[in-house]
C-alpha cells in the first residue's frame, strides 16, 4: 500500500488578512501558537544528524504568507523606496507574475522585508527556522504535512524518485504558479513542500545542540556567512522536501530554485 497522504483543500477556520501592495495583493495567514517537536526522529527515511536532536520548541502566534512571494509581489515591493540596497525588479529565470520569485539572495529577501515594513508600518521579516518548520508541519509529525509520503499530484519536485512507499511521478523541470496544486496544510499554507526553497533568518548550525526553544531565530554562533533554506524545490528529490530537511547556502547566493515567504507578528489576542 502507498504511504498515507492527507490533502487539505479548504480554508477551514484559518484567519487571514490581505495586504495591498499598490494593487498587488499579499495574503497572510494566522499561524496559532503552540509547542512542537522540531527536527526528525532517528528512524525517518532520509533524515540526517543535522536535523537532530529533536527538541520541543514553543511558538507564539504569527502571520505567514499563504504562498511564497510571487514575481508580481516582488516587482511591487522593488518599486518602493530603497532601505539598504537595490533590488532587481525582474530577477527570476522562470517568468510569470504568479510564479514564485527566485534568484534572490538572503540579503535581497531581507531588503524586500525592510521595504515592505516601511511601506505598511507592519514589521515583516523572514521566518525563523523553528517558525518555518512549525508552520509547515501544521500539527503533523510525519515527514510531510501530507503524511508519510509525497505525490506530484500535491507538490512540485523531482517525481522521478519515490519516497517511502509512495509512487514515482512527473518531473516538471521548472517552477509552477503558487497555489496551482490547490492543496493546503491544516494552517492554510500552500507550497510548503517543493517549488522553491525558502530562506529563513537563522545562521547555519550543524545540528540543534544549544538551539533556542522559544521559536526565535538562531543568530548567534554557527556560520554567520551561511543561512538556512527550507522546503525543497522543483529540482529536488522528495527526501529533500521533508518538513525537517535543512539546506545550507551562502547568504549572497542566488539560484533558480530559491525563493522565500514572509512573516509578521500577530497580536496576542484576536
Amino acid at each position: 500500500m502507498p504511504g498515507k497522504l492527507i490533502a487539505q483543500k479548504t480554508r477551514g477556520k484559518a484567519q487571514y488578512f490581505t495586504q495591498d501592495l499598490n494593487g498587488t495583493l499579499l495574503e497572510m495567514v494566522l499561524i496559532p501558537g503552540d509547542r512542537f517537536d522540531m527536527g526528525s526522529p532517528e528512524g525517518e527515511e532520509g533524515s540526517r544528524d543535522e536535523e537532530r536532536p529533536q527538541h520541543e520548541v514553543s511558538i507564539a502566534q504569527f502571520f505567514m504568507g499563504k504562498y511564497p512571494v510571487t514575481q508580481a509581489q516582488w516587482r511591487a515591493v522593488a518599486a518602493m523606496p530603497q532601505v539598504n540596497q537595490e533590488l532587481d525588479p525582474d530577477p527570476s529565470y522562470f517568468k510569470g507574475d504568479d510564479r514564485p520569485v527566485e534568484q534572490v539572495s538572503w540579503e535581497e529577501a531581507v531588503e524586500f522585508c525592510d521595504r515592505l515594513s516601511a511601506h505598511t508600518q507592519r514589521v515583516y521579516r523572514l521566518p525563523s527556522e523553528a517558525e518555518w518548520e512549525y508552520a509547515c508541519r501544521a500539527g503533523t509529525t510525519t515527514p510531510f504535512h501530507f503524511g508519510e509520503t509525497i505525490s506530484t499530484e500535491y507538490a512540485n519536485y523531482d517525481g522521478r524518485n519515490a519516497y517511502g512507499r509512495g509512487a514515482t511521478g512527473i518531473y516538471q523541470g521548472k517552477t509552477t504558479p503558487v497555489g496551482s496544486f490547490k492543496v493546503a496544510n491544516r494552517f492554510g499554507l500552500f507550497n510548503m513542500h517543493g517549488n522553491v526553497w525558502e530562506w529563513c533568518a537563522d545562521h547555519w548550525h550543524d545540528d540543534y545542540q544549544g538551539a533556542p526553544i522559544d521559536g526565535s531565530a538562531w543568530v548567534t554562533g554557527g556560520d554567520s556567512d551561511g543561512r538556512v533554506l527550507r522546503g525543497g524545490s522543483w529540482v529536488n528529490v522528495p527526501e529533500d522536501c521533508r518538513s525537517a530537511y535543512r539546506l545550507y547556502s551562502d547568504l549572497v547566493n542566488r539560484d533558480d530554485h530559491g525563493g522565500f515567504r514572509v512573516v509578521c507578528s500577530a497580536p496576542r489576542t484576536q
